[in-house]
């Protein structure tokens, strides 16, 4: 089986970063904080786009679930892309057909419309952010270079996530398409400063075998028919799940073999033998989807129960946002003083002791007695974040990092997808009424999914650390 080829690295930047090499991690911090920024100001917004559209609960998790699966079913070909076509090329090729999209999105009428473009937004980040980190990674040099930029870069995007909740309360108090449109406008800006910042790079080498295009089409039914199976499982019956979780299983089996008989696999199975980076991508997936299931909770417990507004909204859960200061700040810090497993085990512990202190909410709960849980949030996100992203880049050949960051992607994203999926379908099966406190029981049931997910994460997480001390030893 013949190892893809990238197009030679650029030259390595050393420890001391020029004003180029700066501008060029602003801009790729750009694109990951535009993404970051674009899903988050979605979950604000989502009671007002159900107020015009019409849409249901299980209806309305596709708004961020078609961005999410369009992103992680299409993130690995992004990945192989970028090796052989050139990151450049892909990033600003993409980014063009993000603009394009996510304009589309905020000029839909109709409920199909509006998911179909989430869902090609989500397809065109696919191939931008594979792209993005990978630039980094086989321009910056390894260490301490490295693990700075990609901490900066991580950092950003987490700080999307946290910004765009304020942004997007303030933007969907004017219109909900708005959230749409501001995208396009910062993008935009993105592109003609990556025209400019971005490296050429030498033309990349060709290699037998093209694109895996039936593995990303295994890949990405596979994980729509489980989203699917989830979300519906409330309104039919067992046989019917079951018969449709044996069809996700049948799809991710018929993926294996095609990587297996494929002469350029979507995915070279070998890589999948790293502990270390399986530990990683699970910790990501784990994190990232416990992170969408508790805040698409809490946006429909503060707006739809408790009649707040979207401004309001985005600023109370804007105080998680203190993962976009502490991430570039104390964990580079602290991952050069513990290691990136620890630092990460660390987070998805606070995250799960955020989600515990979140729990037994009630009718009448204020913004103190919210804050203790937003503010654990934040700080376990940040140190959650960036050094799984680390941990999954790490040590990998840079013919592959467009691959392994492939991997780190579709794993954030389909965790995004999957939490959104269970939480929904947790929220409706437990909701035995319209009166508030049965709405607050369904809210309070979907509650436990992220508690679930983060405990899982970081049990699986402090099994790594386990694992390492005999040898250290």
């Amino acid at each position: 089986m013949p190892v893809p080829t990238s197009s030679p690295a650029p030259a390595r930047l050393h420890e001391r970063m020029s004003g180029r090499a700066w501008g060029l991690l602003l801009v790729l911090c750009g694109a990951i904080f535009l993404e970051g920024i674009d899903v988050s100001m979605m979950g604000v917004a989502l009671p007002s786009i159900r107020a015009e559209l019409g849409m249901s609960t299980s209806a309305l998790q596709w708004v961020v679930s078609a961005y999410v699966l369009g992103y992680g079913g299409f993130v690995l070909l992004g990945g192989r892309a970028a090796d052989l076509l050139g990151r450049r090329r892909m990033f600003l090729t993409w980014l063009v057909v993000f603009v394009v999209f996510s304009g589309l999105g905020g000029l839909a009428t109709e409920a199909w419309v509006l998911v179909l473009a989430r869902f090609v937004t989500g397809v065109a980040a696919a191939f931008m952010a594979p792209a993005g980190l990978s630039i980094i990674t086989t321009t910056f040099a390894a260490g301490r270079a490295r693990n700075r930029a990609v901490l900066v870069y991580a950092g950003a995007g987490a700080g999307g996530f946290s910004l765009g909740m304020v942004v997007g309360g303030l933007l969907a108090a004017v219109d909900w398409r708005w959230v749409f449109f501001a995208p396009v406008l910062m993008a935009a800006a993105i592109l003609v400063a990556a025209l400019l910042l971005v490296p050429r790079e030498a033309r990349p080498v060709r290699v037998s075998g093209g694109f895996d295009v039936a593995g990303t089409a295994t890949l990405t039914g596979a994980m729509l028919l489980l989203v699917v199976a989830v979300v519906r499982a409330p309104d039919v019956g067992a046989l019917t799940t079951v018969g449709t979780l044996a069809g996700t299983l049948a799809l991710f089996a018929v993926f294996v073999l095609v990587e297996r008989r494929s002469v350029a696999p979507l995915v070279r199975l070998g890589i999948l033998r790293s502990a270390p980076l399986l530990r990683a991508n699970a910790g990501a997936l784990l994190l990232v989807g416990s992170f969408m299931a508790f805040q698409f909770t809490v946006v429909l417990y503060l707006q739809e129960l408790r009649g707040w507004s979207e401004v309001e909204t985005g600023l109370a859960l804007a105080v998680a946002g203190i993962d976009a200061v502490l991430a570039p700040t104390l964990t580079p810090w602290l991952v050069n003083r513990f290691g990136n497993a620890k630092v990460a085990a660390g987070g998805l512990v606070l995250a799960a002791v955020a989600y515990l202190l979140f729990l037994p909410v009630g009718l009448d709960w204020g913004f103190v007695a919210m804050l203790p849980a937003l503010l654990v949030l934040g700080v376990g996100f940040a140190l959650a974040y960036g050094p799984l992203t680390i941990a999954a880049t790490d040590g990998i050949a840079d013919h592959e990092q467009g691959l392994a960051s492939g991997l780190l992607t579709t794993s954030f994203q389909f965790g995004a997808a999957v939490g959104l999926a269970v939480v929904a379908a947790v929220i409706v099966g437990n909701t035995a009424g319209d009166s508030p406190q049965a709405v607050l029981d369904g809210l309070r049931a979907g509650l436990v999914v992220p508690l679930v997910g983060a405990v899982i994460g970081a049990v699986l997480t402090m099994a790594g650390l386990r694992r390492r001390a005999p040898r250290a030893a």
